[in-house]
């Protein structure tokens, strides 16, 4: 403990302090900017240059004319799909995959581990997974946006070296009590991996509901749209014939901005809402295993 802290500590104590509120401010900005903006009045909003620390003027007609919007509700309810089905297949496969590698007893265990590494670096190409996916029979159903890619294999290495940690008298105990791989596995393992368990969670249900372009090359249905596929028509298309104009018809030139607020908003919102409840076991569980000693 320092008790008496000198000059340069105290210099030191202060440009830590002034990057570190700039980075957050950085980091903040741009979403205090999002939300502002998709309260502000769309005359205004239209008319303003550089960053808005208020909104100008109040309004909800830019989510309004979202939600009235058919396809936002389908969108929703498809993406909430896609992530629950997504996440829950990768978790049981990455916890699986990562037990497995991280037992020391495993045969072949760095020659797997390079193959799996081989594929982060190296795929066979956009054709190619078209291709198999077409064949598979997946090709406009929601299948397509499941199984493949169902594993990311930065979080199974995640999620080795985390168990890799757990003390092997934990499962020699284990093993005389009778008890075999699966119960290992299920009893021991698994409940000390709860943060790591958490953290990717977090990636695969992120991961998910920001994915758009494999929906966008597999699917023609539009009642199988995720939402994001949909606010980027909205965004980038400026799909406004899908909107419900009513009395705004003659002026929704100047709610094109104000649009693009709002749906960025919706689309982020749920993850933000998540995010708190899961932040505790994010660093926990990132960093299990980097540092030895």
């Amino acid at each position: 403990m320092i008790r008496f802290k000198t000059v340069g500590y105290k210099i030191f104590t202060v440009i830590n302090y002034v990057i570190l509120t700039l980075i957050g401010f950085l980091c903040l900005a741009p979403m205090l900017h999002t939300v502002f903006a998709s309260f502000s009045e769309p005359g205004p909003l239209s008319a303003h240059i550089g960053f808005i620390f208020r909104p100008l003027g109040f309004t909800l007609n830019g989510y309004v004319l979202v939600f009235q919007n058919p396809n936002i509700y389908t969108g929703y309810v498809n993406t909430i799909i896609y992530v629950i089905f997504a996440t829950l297949l990768g978790t049981v496969l990455t916890i699986t995959s990562g037990y497995v590698l991280s037992r020391k007893q495993l045969l072949l265990k760095n020659q797997m581990m390079f193959f799996l590494a081989f594929t982060m670096m190296f795929n066979g190409g956009m054709i190619p997974f078209y291709m198999v996916v077409r064949n598979l029979g997946m090709l406009d159903t929601r299948w397509a946006l499941i199984i493949p890619g169902c594993v990311n294999v930065f979080n199974i290495i995640i999620m080795r070296t985390s168990m890799a940690e757990i003390p092997d008298s934990l499962e020699e105990a284990a093993r005389i009590d009778g008890a075999g791989n699966m119960t290992i596995m299920m009893k021991i393992v698994v409940p000390l991996s709860k943060a790591t368990i958490a953290v990717v969670v977090l990636f695969y249900a992120v991961g998910q509901w920001n994915s758009w372009f494999n929906a966008s090359i597999f699917l023609q249905d539009r009642s199988l749209y995720p939402l994001q596929l949909i606010l980027r028509d909205i965004l980038i298309q400026n799909d406004s014939s899908q909107m419900n104009r009513s009395d705004l018809e003659n002026n929704m030139a100047i709610y094109k901005d104000l649009i693009k607020y709002c749906t960025t908003v919706i689309a982020t919102l749920p993850i933000l809402c998540i995010y708190p409840f899961v932040q505790k076991y994010f660093v926990k569980g990132v960093m299990i295993g980097s540092v030895k000693g």
